[in-house]
């Protein structure tokens, strides 16, 4: 609570610091009762009303309030009045924080919440997933995004982005960085392979999180209904690839992310991420662990499996995530099926992706920035 000695009892304060020389002792005490109680009055006085006895208007009246106030606030009571109101708005704060959560988990055991089509859960996405992904976003790899403009606010659009890392980090700082970055707060779709969605546990969370099946039929019906789709066309080739072979992409498999834009007319942006690549540098692949399980690649990195669970610790470096200008479909949507105009098209968007790759690459200091 901040407290101030209006210019009334500034007034009546007065006398107590300049005594005449004459007063009687009596006089004194009398005098020094009145100031103690001018003071506590001040400091039970809410802050909000301050006296102002002239009629100044505009920054002058401003100026004399703040002046009125440096000169007469007691130290004293200043600290302890601040220390009580920063104290109540946390409180205040931490109330609505409990209140919130509580009302979350009784919406999640009644089932009072919604999930479209493809199941993603826009509340669970935001209120969980994106809060446990942050510190890594911000503070870990400290990501810097650029070329938000070229996402517009609203309608379809198809995001193109390169795939690596090892583990698809990439794809969940890429839709975080839309979430909060953009103007819109764009949710990013992503189309996500077979293999996640066989994962228990993964495959759930993928779900809520918006992501659905790499597929075509999927593919076009969120661009049909106005959302931003991401897609990684490398797919495990890409983010499976070896150290040596960092920042040069693979073959875009074969186009079924450019038939889905043609077909909706919704405009392509390229999109580069660079620093994924250094977060789990991959030297070798178990291949005979990997079939055990099942998976396309078992990794080998100067930490993993070596040192355990911290191995699977990411490194922590220096991430750029920059979108390039659209690429628009809506003059081209007549060659949906003709496979060279694909071709042509998927080869362009591939092209402009490595371009900004190496662009991106001469402008980062270093791996750990």
């Amino acid at each position: 609570m901040t407290v101030e000695v209006t210019p009334a009892d500034a007034a009546t304060t007065a006398p107590a610091k300049k005594t005449p020389a004459k007063k009687t002792p009596a006089k004194k005490v009398a005098a020094k009762k009145v100031a103690k109680k001018a003071v506590k009055k001040a400091a039970n006085a809410p802050a909000e009303k301050p006296a102002a006895p002239g009629k100044l208007r505009g920054p002058a009246a401003a100026r004399s309030a703040a002046a009125r106030s440096a000169a007469a606030r007691p130290a004293s009571a200043e600290a302890v009045g601040k220390s009580a109101a920063d104290g109540g708005g946390a409180e205040d704060v931490w109330d609505r924080r409990v209140a919130g959560a509580l009302a979350f988990f009784r919406r999640r055991l009644t089932g009072e919440y919604e999930t479209d089509e493809f199941g993603y859960d826009p509340e669970f996405s935001e209120s969980v997933l994106a809060p446990a992904l942050r510190p890594l976003y911000e503070k870990w790899f400290r990501v810097e995004i650029s070329g938000l403009e070229h996402v517009s606010d609203t309608g379809g659009a198809l995001v193109v982005a390169n795939h690596s890392g090892t583990i698809p980090v990439d794809a969940t700082m890429l839709q975080l960085g839309l979430l909060d970055h953009h103007p819109a707060q764009r949710k990013l779709r992503l189309l996500a392979a077979d293999l996640v969605f066989q994962m228990p546990f993964v495959g759930e969370l993928a779900r809520k999180s918006g992501s659905t099946l790499a597929c075509q039929p999927d593919a076009e019906r969120l661009l049909s209904s106005g959302e931003l789709v991401g897609v990684f066309p490398e797919g495990f080739k890409g983010v499976g690839k070896p150290f040596s072979e960092r920042y040069k992409l693979q073959r875009f498999g074969r186009g079924g992310f450019v038939s889905a834009a043609l077909a909706t007319k919704a405009p392509i942006i390229p999109c580069a991420i660079v620093g994924a690549e250094e977060i789990y540098p991959k030297i070798g692949d178990a291949k005979v662990i990997a079939r055990m399980f099942g998976l396309p690649y078992f990794p080998l990195t100067p930490t993993f499996p070596w040192l355990g669970p911290l191995g699977a610790v990411p490194l922590p470096s220096k991430w750029y995530i920059e979108f390039g200008e659209p690429i628009e479909t809506s003059d081209l949507a007549a060659g949906a099926d003709d496979p060279m105009q694909v071709f042509n098209l998927t080869d362009q968007v591939r092209e402009r992706i490595q371009q900004m790759l190496y662009q991106l690459l001469m402008r980062r200091p270093s791996v750990f920035g």
